[in-house]
């Protein structure tokens, strides 16, 4: 075989969002880009904050070739400063530049973090639903992916994660908000989580780290906001990412955030820092260092997505199917009244695309992204509420 026998397995199962995505390509060359309706992908439409363009252009109006030399791999000092005081208001809890890793996005986070923790067979726990790619980060890393049911809202099932804890469990990765549901952990959800994981790292003689994936950590709606992870888990780390706050998914900017009293902190660090390294990354983008660095506490406009929550969601219920109305994030998670994968093909009959749900571990469900223009939604509707109509009909 020309290629590893790993990776040709993950071709075979990869990325339903990618596979969907590729669909609308060519349905846009025989129809049109304004016939087809793609809502598979949460790639962000909304235009960065003004301040990342007046940013953008100073540093390249006042160009240095010093500003783009190698920097120390764990990313420029006055950067790690300005992200730390970022992380300590929205946690509540003070950290310093010396628990700040810049890397490249929270998939480059995730992985230096995998990277630094687990030992061969070493397993991972996260809720189902789930972003498919865990599967990969966690199997980079030569450890088990375990995933955990969740209850019908969406929210921790406490007793699940109880019952898949064993003593080959070296971490618990959570996302919130998630994608692809949308649904945020309240602050009686971590404290249960935490509890449980205090408990069983006392049992086994060995901490449980707990990971927080946080792309979507200021894109949440109706007020709400997410509660602060470090104020009640120490032995835990965050992996976070100006891709959707910022509308950068492209430029890969993120880092990981060390909770202050967090076990061995010393030698996590300096395997943080060498993983970051040795897996390639070597660092963060410089530019995009000092870009986020002085746009750090900017954000799009979260109305503008709310607006169009509301409006997918009002589409969907005209439709008859069951959602829970998403928090946060750029996705809704509706049940389908057939198998997901015809549903999508029904969806695509009406040159709509949607992600089905067993690509993030639960079938009978499809994701739909709405971070596409309010137009696209209203112009959708009467596409969609046809393929329900189909959808009920096959039932």
């Amino acid at each position: 075989m020309s290629i590893s026998q790993q990776i040709a397995g993950y071709l075979e199962k990869s990325s339903w969002i990618r596979r969907m995505f590729e669909e609308g390509l060519k349905l846009k060359k025989i129809y049109g880009e304004d016939k087809v309706f793609d809502l598979s992908l949460g790639n962000p439409d909304l235009p960065p904050p003004p301040t990342v363009k007046d940013t953008l252009l100073r540093i390249a109006q006042n160009f240095q070739p010093e500003l783009h030399r190698y920097m120390p791999n764990a990313g420029f000092p006055f950067v790690r400063e300005i992200m730390a005081k970022k992380i300590s208001l929205e946690q509540n809890v003070t950290i310093t530049s010396n628990e700040i890793v810049m890397t490249c996005g929270a998939a480059g986070a995730l992985n230096v973090i995998f990277k630094t923790l687990l030992d061969p067979g070493d397993e991972v726990l996260f809720p189902a639903p789930y972003f498919v790619e865990y599967f990969f980060y966690v199997e980079n890393h030569q450890g088990k992916a375990v995933s955990v049911p969740t209850k019908e809202d969406f929210s921790l099932d406490i007793e699940a994660f109880e019952k898949r804890i064993s003593p080959k469990t070296k971490a618990v990765l959570i996302n919130s908000p998630n994608n692809p549901t949308g649904q945020v952990y309240s602050a009686e959800e971590l404290e249960a989580l935490s509890q449980l994981l205090r408990e069983k790292s006392s049992y086994y003689g060995k901490p449980i780290f707990l990971i927080s994936d946080e792309p979507y950590r200021n894109l949440v709606f109706d007020n709400l906001k997410v509660p602060s992870l470090f104020q009640y888990y120490k032995e835990s780390l965050i992996a976070y990412s100006f891709s959707k706050e910022l509308s950068l998914a492209g430029e890969r900017i993120g880092f990981i955030a060390l909770h202050p009293e967090i076990e061995a902190k010393k030698k996590i660090m300096e395997g943080l820092i060498l993983s970051n390294r040795i897996l390639g990354f070597v660092n963060a983008p410089a530019l995009s260092q000092r870009i986020v660095a002085e746009c750090a506490f900017a954000k799009v406009e979260v109305e503008i997505y709310q607006k169009r929550r509301d409006l997918l969601c009002s589409i969907l219920e005209e439709g008859g199917l069951n959602f829970v109305k998403p928090k946060g994030g750029f996705f809704v998670f509706p049940k389908v009244p057939i198998d997901d994968l015809k549903f999508c093909e029904v969806l695509k009959e009406e040159l709509i695309l949607a992600v089905p749900g067993r690509g993030f571990g639960l079938p009978n469900h499809i994701r739909l992204a709405f971070c596409v223009p309010e137009e696209t939604i209203l112009k959708m509707k009467p596409n969609f509420l046809k393929a329900c109509k189909k959808a009920k009909e096959l039932v």
